[in-house]
This record gives C-alpha cells, sequence and structure tokens, in this order.
C-alpha cells in the first residue's frame, strides 16, 4: 500500500472551500474544482516514498480507470463524453492535423471512451438526459417567446430523440442573441413568480443565466432532466449522455480519460459539431445505481459494462476486527470521513484521515479497514456485471 499525493485542476467553475476543506487544508481565495487521483498523463498522482516521491504509473502501469473528487460552486459546462469509436478516431484525426495534447483547441485528449459515475458527497444538482418529447413541449409551451415558440414548431415537426438532437444542433450552429436568451429568462422568472413550473426547467433556467447570462447553455438547459442526488446516492453517465453538473460536491470514477465535448456554459473550446455526432450515437436516459450489499458495512456500485466499480465502507466501533473490502487488483481508496487504517494481507497497515488517498494492488491481496469513518475504493471488477439501473424518466 502506499499514500498518493494528487494533483488538483483550478478550473472556474470550482469552489473556493470544498475541497481544501475536505483535505484538511487552507484555501487561497482561488477555485479548486478537481483532483485527479490515477494515472491519466495530464493529471498523475505520486506515489510518497522515503526517497521522494514517483508518479504512480511507475508502481502501478496504467490505470484504465481513474477517481476524481468533484466540486461546483457553478454550473459546468454543457458536454458528452464519446464512446470507444468515435475517441479512437477523433484522437487520431486530430493527431493527423498536428493540433498538439495541450491546445485549446484540442477536443480529444485520449484515445478513451468516458463513461463515469457520480457519488454524491453533498447534495448534488445536475442535468442528465434529454427530457420526453411531451415534457419538452410542455417546458415550452409556458415560455411565450419567439425562440420557445420556434423551437416548440420544429419539435412538433420531427419529434423523438432525433428531432431534440437537431433541435439542440440548430441552437449551437445558430446560437440566439443575448436578447433572446433574456426574453427566455425573463419568461421563466415570471412563471415562477405567478407559481408555475415544469419539474424545475425554469428554475434552472434562472439559476444557470446568474452565471452565464445570455448564453446558448441557458435555453438547451430548458430540454434536459434536473436531477438531484442526496449524499450517499449515485448515478450513471454512460458515453453519448449530454449532461452538465450544477452544484455540489461528489465523487467521479470513469474509464481513464478527458475527452470531452462542450457546447455551452463554459469559457473553455467548445466543439459543438462533435458534440452533436457523439449526441447521434447516444440514447439519453437517466438513471441512478442501486448498490449491492457486501458484507455488514460496504455498497458496491457496479454500473455500465464492468470498466469500473466503487465501493464505499462505512466502518465503526460497532465492528471492532474490521470490515474487509471487495477487489484484490489494482485500487485507488480515498478516506471521506473519520480516521481509518488500511491493513493488508500482511498485517501491514496505513492510516488515513479525510481527504487521504491510498493505492493497492494484488500484492496487498484482501485489504481490511478498521476505525471510525468511510472509504470509498475504486477498481476494475474482475468480471463485466453490471450493477442494476434504475431509469427516472
Amino acid at each position: 500500500m502506499y499514500a498518493l499525493d494528487c494533483p488538483t485542476q483550478g478550473y472556474d467553475w470550482g469552489s473556493t472551500d470544498g475541497i481544501p476543506r475536505f483535505r484538511r487544508h487552507e484555501g487561497d481565495g482561488s477555485p479548486v474544482a478537481e483532483v485527479w487521483m490515477g494515472t491519466h498523463p495530464l493529471g498523475t498522482a505520486s506515489v510518497r516514498l522515503e526517497e521522494g516521491n514517483r508518479p504512480l504509473t511507475e508502481v502501478a502501469g496504467e490505470l484504465g480507470f481513474m477517481l476524481k473528487i468533484l466540486a461546483a460552486e457553478r454550473p459546468l459546462s454543457i458536454q458528452v463524453h464519446p464512446n470507444a469509436a468515435r475517441a479512437e478516431a477523433g484522437y487520431a484525426e486530430e493527431d493527423a492535423a498536428g493540433i498538439p495534447l495541450d491546445s485549446r483547441e484540442r477536443v480529444f485528449k485520449d484515445r478513451n471512451p468516458k463513461p463515469e459515475m457520480v457519488y454524491a458527497l453533498s447534495q448534488f444538482d445536475t442535468l442528465v438526459g434529454f427530457r420526453p418529447t411531451a415534457e419538452i413541449l410542455r417546458v415550452l409551451a409556458g415560455l411565450d417567446t419567439p425562440l420557445t415558440r420556434r423551437m416548440a414548431a420544429e419539435l412538433r415537426s420531427k419529434p423523438g430523440f432525433k428531432g431534440i438532437v437537431q433541435l439542440v444542433e440548430r441552437r449551437l450552429m445558430e446560437p440566439p442573441s443575448e436578447q433572446q436568451v433574456a426574453e427566455v429568462v425573463a419568461a421563466c422568472a415570471s412563471a415562477l413568480e405567478r407559481g408555475l413550473d415544469v419539474k424545475r426547467a425554469y428554475l434552472t433556467a434562472v439559476e444557470v443565466d446568474k452565471h452565464h447570462p445570455g448564453d446558448v447553455g441557458v435555453v438547451i438547459s430548458l430540454l434536459l432532466n434536473r436531477l438531484t442526488l442526496q449524499a450517499g446516492e449515485a448515478a450513471y453517465l454512460d458515453a453519448g449522455i449530454i449532461h452538465a453538473h450544477l452544484s455540489g460536491m461528489c465523487l467521479e470514477v470513469m474509464v481513464s480519460s478527458d475527452n470531452v465535448m462542450r457546447a455551452g456554459l463554459t469559457s473553455k473550446h467548445i466543439a459543438p459539431a462533435d458534440m452533436v455526432q457523439c449526441l447521434q450515437e447516444g440514447m439519453s436516459r437517466v438513471a441512478r445505481v442501486t448498490p449491492e450489499l457486501h458484507g455488514f458495512s460496504t455498497d458496491v456500485y457496479r454500473p455500465g459494462l464492468g470498466d469500473f466499480a466503487l465501493s464505499v465502507t462505512q466502518i465503526s466501533q460497532a465492528e471492532p476486527a474490521g470490515a474487509v473490502l471487495p477487489a484484490t487488483g489494482r485500487r485507488i481508496l480515498v478516506c471521506t470521513a473519520g480516521d481509518v487504517a488500511l491493513v493488508n494481507q500482511h498485517g501491514q497497515s496505513l492510516w488515513m484521515e479525510r481527504g487521504d488517498v491510498a493505492y493497492a494492488d494484488d500484492s496487498d491481496g484482501e485489504l481490511r479497514v478498521v476505525g471510525t469513518g468511510e472509504v470509498a475504493q475504486a477498481y476494475q471488477p474482475e468480471n463485466a456485471h453490471a450493477g442494476k439501473l434504475t431509469d427516472l424518466v
């Protein structure tokens, strides 16, 4: 077992105090958006050794999964991630075009797809997946503006998933003016004052506009499901699913990738054509992940096709001998609460407090956690058995 030091990302939507407080550090007033725990080349963790830190890749090789801590103080970009075929093709195209990996214009940072799961550490609000056609028409019908009337007419003429994607494509390729967006937001605010809303669509647009006034993403947000996770709940976002996290703190476990197609609500490079192409490859649905119980104290989340899994163990003095964790291969562990010790099959122990991160592999065998607190563990399952997904729409 090794203690890890993990890099952070200071994106402008990050929280100024969420991650520093979680890691027991003093913040400097600048936003901290993410902590990367893995071997991705754009943010590789390092192993603490007596002779000095070394990259985790020298100990673990390349991990196929990555764990993140994410803290959002304002909405993230509206985005979608590619599937495996699109990621491979997009990476090759940009390489052939000579676009540097660290260029602002680069979209495909690696050859990997990026399905991911969020596990809420606090109340976590997100937009994920398109609303059904009938519901979108209800949302638009309550907003009497030239833009929303035109959007409703377009969707009525071509309903269903393809029609919704076409609706998004038109807005992205020919963005509405700031004045048109402002009219939609004013109509949303007026409806809210009258006590009217459709599954929080109008509330979301008003909230998002405070951070991104006049942005096309404000209008697109009306088309998306709003989902609120309470601490301890999880949701799976497959490749091809449109989404935009709004606020809160979570763990994200994913395939080791940084491929993101953005199309609004961001100061970063946007790639609307790439985003639309990815949407055409993936059907949209919203799904919570129902965990499986492992032993007495551990919930295991195994969504999708088995690219990754997350176990969360809550341990207390009710189990003085500790709890045995699932998995025996390469693992990333983070203490999310309290003070605990990891004990491997050789009796070696590693103490952890909230925010501390560790790596373990086959040589450690089965791990046991003792103490009082909570430990989350990311790993790749030995089989592709998927956890149960519960549709919300």
